[in-house]
């Protein structure tokens, strides 16, 4: 096992794998920026090291700022966390070439699966099914992209090929808008990622977003820990999952988790990952594989009983993993609110500070976050202040206690998005498990052209 381990993010994701290695006896070394000098997660470690300014290029994003830091410290191995630097394969390549180990699937693997016309390729060999695409780069040839978005069939979706978490992504209606979008979207994909390749695939209209939970070891051993449902989404990134997703039964359940777990034996694949799918019209297509921790984590952990940070850390430390499949049962419902300091109808950041924080608690309760009373939300990051767990028996038992918890808790001092939850806990189509990726916005009227582009790692969804 590690002796010391440097954790490369900051937020609740810092503080939770700051907590994972107290329990298993792991002297953690945290890096920060100077924005976050006042944060718990630095209050916390064991060791801490500023390593620049408040900007993340300078800082979160500054992989020989982080290698630096690692090798003054004296550590064994670097866990990336969720977003930020946590699916770059430069960055795990440089741990690797380093002499550290990557808390996380090799950097050829990273490479591979961030790679959106590679990692569906690799997908189509492994016979699992992908959404219809004209899986190639475009070209800049008008006349081949209009005859290839024909084909495929309006409406289509432009997509970044080293895109992910919503980002780097359009929607097009009708061949008049196809050429400019395009266009638009190489340039962001240009801007966001460093390649601007984009590809052609088919627009589903109102699927779900379900995806399986995989973890796999050196020795050989892939297992599925099952599905979430993540349709709850606004801009195309999730705000709220549950586990397991009410729609599967057992036998289809299995299914998937086994053509995930094939999939991970072809490629290698070493670690925890997550195969993400649409499901549309009784059918499941792959989209993307994510391979890191998801933010959503948690609610696998309540119905499992799976520390999934620690069992990351123990995979990387060449620790085989004491389960078998049949050991991996689902007990009761999870769902899970991601907390935002932010406006709840333009969702415009609202950075400031916490005049007031009280937590929920009870019975199946859990929140997982970083502020405290008097913390100061940077303007440089994410919004995420935290995540709100809850567990029940059944869905609608959980459902109850989130309503519970929705009522208890306080957040002073910015705007959050507390009510939209409260709202949607009410909901009689969320309640009737009725939903769809588009859901949130259509129904509940949310301005979706208000919507600001916020400058931070939102890489992290």
């Amino acid at each position: 096992m590690f002796d010391k381990i440097l954790i490369a993010n900051r937020g609740e994701i810092a503080l939770r794998i700051i907590r994972a290695c107290k329990e298993l006896n792991i002297k953690t070394v945290l890096v920060y920026s100077t924005a976050d000098k006042d944060s718990l997660p630095v209050k916390l470690a064991d060791e801490t090291v500023c390593i620049g300014s408040a900007p993340i290029q300078n800082s979160y994003l500054n992989i020989e700022a982080i290698i630096s830091a690692a090798e003054i410290t004296g550590v064994d191995a670097i866990h990336p966390g969720y977003g930020l630097l946590a699916e770059n394969a430069s960055f795990a390549e440089s741990i690797e070439q380093s002499g550290f180990t990557f808390i996380g699937p090799h950097s050829e693997t990273i490479r591979l699966m961030g790679d959106k016309i590679l990692a569906i390729e690799t997908m189509l060999k492994a016979r699992i099914p992908c959404v219809p695409s004209h899986n190639k780069a475009l070209s800049s040839s008008v006349d081949e992209n209009l005859s290839i978005a024909k084909k495929i069939g309006f409406p289509v979706l432009i997509k970044a090929a080293a895109g992910g978490g919503g980002l780097g992504m359009q929607v097009v209606y009708a061949p008049a808008d196809l050429i400019k979008t395009i266009e638009m979207v190489k340039n962001q994909a240009k801007q966001q990622f460093n390649d601007e390749r984009v590809f052609i695939e088919k627009y589903l209209t109102n699927p779900r977003h379900i995806e399986i939970q995989i973890i796999a070891d050196k020795h050989n051993n892939i297992y599925s820990l099952h599905e979430r449902e993540c349709s709850i989404q606004r801009r195309r990134q999730k705000i709220l999952e549950e586990a397991p997703a009410s729609i599967l039964n057992q036998h289809t359940r299995e299914i998937l988790g086994n053509i995930c777990v094939n999939a991970c034996k072809k490629i290698g694949y070493i670690g925890v990952g997550t195969f993400e799918f649409l499901y549309h019209e009784n059918n499941f297509y792959f989209i993307e594989m994510n391979t890191r921790i998801q933010v959503e984590h948690p609610v696998t952990e309540m119905i499992t009983g799976i520390d999934l940070i620690q069992e990351q850390i123990k995979i990387a430390a060449g620790e085989k993993i004491n389960l078998k499949q049949d050991d991996i049962s689902i007990t009761g419902h999870a769902i899970e609110c991601r907390i935002n300091a932010e406006d709840p109808r333009t969702f415009k950041p609202s950075p400031g500070e916490i005049s007031w924080y009280h937590p929920p608690a009870g019975f199946g309760v859990r929140m997982d976050t970083h502020i405290y009373n008097g913390y100061k939300i940077p303007a440089y990051y994410d919004s995420l202040l935290g995540k709100l767990i809850v567990h029940g028996k059944t869905r609608n038992e959980a459902i109850q206690k989130l309503k519970v918890a929705l009522n208890e808790i306080i957040i002073h001092g910015v705007k959050t998005n507390l009510d939209v939850f409260k709202k949607l806990s009410m909901d009689k189509n969320f309640l009737q498990n009725d939903i769809h990726i588009n859901y949130l916005e259509e129904e509940f009227n949310i301005n979706k052209k208000s919507a600001v582009k916020d400058n931070t790692e939102k890489e992290l969804i």
